[in-house]
């Protein structure tokens, strides 16, 4: 007489379907695939509320050390605070 059981075959059927190291790179590649899109988000989410790069000039007066900003297409400006013609800052 032969033993017909139904409990084991359905979980011999599940361990045929998807091994255990299946099971543990699914789930490795499913959470990096969501930690990456919240690095993305994140990344986007900067950008797009961040401050804009401006493309003033910086300067820095050689007699008092006033740091100033001006226009792009200035190449030398006047110290706001002691009149002196300085040179933008190169960086």
């Amino acid at each position: 007489m032969a033993y017909v059981g139904g409990g084991h075959d359905q979980l011999d059927i599940l361990h045929t379907l998807m091994p255990a190291d299946a099971l543990i790179t699914a789930y490795v590649v499913v959470l990096l695939a969501a930690i990456s899109c919240m690095a993305l988000y994140s990344v986007h989410r900067q950008r797009r509320f961040g401050p804009t790069p401006s493309d003033d000039h910086i300067f820095r007066c050689e007699k008092c050390g006033f740091v100033y900003t001006d226009d792009p297409d200035v190449d030398r400006s006047r110290c706001p605070q002691c009149g002196r013609v300085n040179d933008a800052i190169r960086f």
